[in-house]
């Protein structure tokens, strides 16, 4: 059923945009971050006046992290709701479910969430990491503090398997090594993970990469802990574990592993500040805070004002627009590059301490240009403004 975030006004005319993020399921931690993004940015747009004297009204569905319900409730948002702008999905097979509607339709999808890359459709704008803006910058930062021999684990769909498939290319690329690449299904036991543990004790890897995703995270990270393996020799690194997983975990199993992105919680610049601090306010303090969840924010905004500009919200006239503006998120300045849809990002690795919160530990210090197709795939060979990677 359809939840519809209210207008003070009832009699007014809004802008409706189409919501799409799961409650419940696997991935429900994050995504309920990033729908609580979304609104965020609502409730700021709204409090400013809305957008050229038009509230901006939400409907809201839950898909459960199913991709079927997902194309089902896209349709439904697109043709039976009439919205034209959709926000929303985690997963890469959610994304893929929905975009063929997206384009049947004629819609426009923003995806808030890092993915494989090695895609491009007109009706998507993907506000989310690109493998140039995280795999490259943690493999770097990885090889150079860990080793070269890394063991693969991921969950059973389409993203794990083609993001293992990047970093096993840099890996290779760097003279390494992997030693062993397993998956687990969605919903996996921890029976499932003690078994991923006992191969990489036989493997004996300096890194496990893991593309684990939502509540099977802290599994991981729990077999991971329960095999007395020790985080500052062998940790885990993932782009998929946020402060959305990381609130499932005891501190001591968290503690010393690894990721990458563009934002954390812990971020120190005014504008990350304001943003956490607005975030937990609406939704409490204890709740995660998370780089799908500023993604989901900024991507709001950046709409919002190439809808000023366009006048309307016809997908084309929008895109139109969205290329010419830029928006100052909590991360750092980004903007969407017009060729290829995709945005401009300020990648950041950083550390869980042992209090469970991101310390960053590298900053690339600028925006760098997304390359979803790994054009460049040379590991010296991604920065932004010709800067050059440095190990901290």
């Amino acid at each position: 059923m359809a939840r519809v975030f209210p207008s003070s006004d009832a009699t007014a005319a809004c802008w409706q945009v189409g919501v799409l993020f799961s409650a419940t399921g696997v991935t429900a931690a994050v995504e309920t971050s990033q729908l609580g993004g979304t609104l965020l940015a609502i409730d700021e747009i709204n409090a400013a006046g809305g957008v050229l004297g038009r509230r901006v009204e939400a409907v809201i569905r839950d898909p459960a992290c199913d991709p079927r319900a997902f194309r089902r409730l896209a349709e439904r948002l697109l043709v039976d709701d009439g919205v034209r702008l959709i926000f929303g999905c985690y997963m890469s097979s959610t994304r893929k479910a929905v975009l063929p509607v997206v384009e049947a339709q004629g819609g426009l999808l923003f995806y808030p969430t890092l993915y494989e890359g090695f895609e491009y459709s007109r009706h998507c704008v993907y506000t989310g990491a690109a493998p140039n803006q995280n795999s490259i910058q943690l493999a770097n930062y990885l090889l150079g503090h860990y080793g070269n021999r890394f063991f693969l684990v991921g969950s059973d769909y389409v993203y794990p398997y083609e993001s293992n498939r990047i970093m096993s290319d840099f890996v290779v690329q760097s003279r390494g090594r992997v030693l062993g690449e397993t998956y687990v299904p969605l919903g996996a036991s921890e029976a499932d993970f003690a078994e991923v543990m006992d191969k990489v004790r036989e493997a004996a890897p300096d890194v496990i990469f893991s593309t684990v995703v939502g509540a099977d995270t802290a599994k991981l990270y729990a077999a991971h802990h329960a095999a007395g393996f020790d985080s500052r020799i062998l940790p885990i690194a993932s782009l998929t574990t946020s402060e959305a997983e990381v609130a499932l975990m005891a501190p001591e199993v968290a503690s010393g592993h690894i990721t990458a992105a563009p934002f954390f919680e812990t971020l120190g610049t005014p504008a990350a500040r304001r943003f956490v601090a607005a975030f937990k306010k609406r939704y409490g303090v204890a709740t995660p805070v998370t780089a799908a969840a500023e993604a989901a924010y900024f991507q709001l905004h950046l709409a919002m004002q190439a809808l000023a500009r366009a006048g309307t919200d016809a997908p084309d006239a929008l895109l139109a627009e969205l290329g010419a503006g830029a928006f100052e998120a909590p991360q750092g300045r980004v903007r969407v590059e017009p060729g290829n849809h995709h945005t401009w990002l300020r990648p950041r690795i950083a550390r869980l301490g042992a209090d469970a919160r991101f310390e960053v530990v590298w900053d690339a210090g600028a925006p760098v240009r997304p390359d979803p197709y790994c054009v460049v795939q040379n590991l010296d060979d991604w920065p932004a403004d010709g800067r050059q990677f440095a190990l901290s």
